[in-house]
């Protein structure tokens, strides 16, 4: 099948020829119609992830339909128009159980340890837990963010953060995955704050009803200015040391820090004020994808209008502009929000 490969950690991806996926007993092989470009992918191409083995085919995100299922699948069948989590859990242990397969000690990753969805076709591992079906008047280049972008930040939101209506929200840095996160908070009823040193990435978070800030060493107190005191939550969409800080900054007494952006690299092991988090009582909370579980309340709010997709989207490119994307995550977006490339 055709697929964008990674060769050598840092440099262009190619475009090639990659072994047809086997369909295992308990998954799927899900043709891919649309795939998210991720900064997760970027961490990937750079090597600041261990699970990752050359040749390897990226991409995390992504909606098709499936082609095969294994004959040990019940829930699912061909032609099925899914998604799913970029997360495939084991479905069977106590966390997943639980309803919290985000957190399966026995997770895979398209994308990383697994070959992605910069391909024709990618294979999900125990389809009957992990896939989820799509709603067949829901384009797939909006879809393909629900198994990253969208569906992270509105775990991120809604379960991590707990935003409640009325309640003030920074969101630092606002590429596709804090732009999905600005509009979450916003259907939540709450007041947000978009962070970015971007200004179409300011310009779209306007448009969406926040009030835009430009980054700069003293962004946590502009926030505590605009905040009257702090924010209630603050999320680091990103994934730096300075943002991860100036999130924890950028917050009131006993307001709540959501880490969401991916700390890797140089930005790993982060000093942050521990000093102010207990003299303060902030909360700091880690946010790690969406559960399986969560999917039918995000599409309903999706159903219903309060989350529109469509503002979400930058921008759509084809399979042929895949390698130039990834290079292009390493600078500030020239466009705002998700870039999605379409292979159907």
């Amino acid at each position: 099948m055709r697929a964008c490969i990674i060769d050598t950690f840092g440099q262009p991806p190619r475009l090639g020829e990659a072994p047809d996926p086997v369909c295992p007993a308990h998954g799927a092989v899900v043709e891919v119609h649309a795939t998210g470009v991720c900064r997760s992918d970027w961490h990937a191409w750079q090597g600041h992830d261990d699970s990752v083995t050359l040749p390897h085919v990226p991409g995390h995100e992504f909606a098709g339909i499936i082609a095969q299922v294994g004959e040990r699948v019940t829930r699912f069948q061909v032609g099925q128009r899914v998604t799913a989590p970029f997360i495939f859990a084991c479905g069977c242990c106590e966390h997943c159980m639980a309803g919290a397969s985000q957190v399966c000690p026995h997770q895979r990753q398209p994308g990383f340890d697994l070959p992605g969805s910069w391909a024709e076709q990618v294979v999900v591992h125990r389809a009957d837990h992990n896939l989820v079906a799509l709603p067949d008047g829901l384009d797939m280049t909006l879809a393909a963010g629900l198994g990253c972008r969208v569906g992270t930040a509105f775990h991120a939101v809604r379960v991590q953060g707990e935003v409640q209506a009325g309640e003030q929200v920074a969101v630092i840095g606002c590429g596709g995955l804090g732009l999905a996160c600005v509009m979450v908070a916003l259907a939540a009823g709450a007041e947000v704050i978009a962070v970015d040193v971007s200004d179409a990435s300011l310009e779209a978070a306007a448009a969406l009803g926040a009030r835009a800030l430009r980054s700069g060493p003293d962004v946590a107190a502009q926030i505590r200015e605009m905040t009257g005191g702090g924010a209630h939550v603050a999320l680091d969409a990103l994934g730096s040391a300075a943002t991860a800080r100036a999130g924890i900054q950028a917050l009131r007494p006993r307001g709540r820090h959501v880490q969401v952006g991916l700390l890797l690299g140089k930005d790993a092991d982060p000093p942050l004020p521990m000093g102010q988090v207990i003299a303060q009582e902030l909360q700091i909370r880690g946010s790690h994808g969406l559960a399986a579980t969560e999917y039918a309340a995000m599409l309903t709010e999706i159903a219903d209008g309060r989350l529109d997709l469509g503002r979400t989207v930058g921008r759509v490119i084809s399979v042929e502009d895949l390698p130039a994307a990834m290079v292009a995550m390493g600078e500030p977006p020239v466009v705002a929000g998700m870039t999605v490339a379409r292979l159907r």
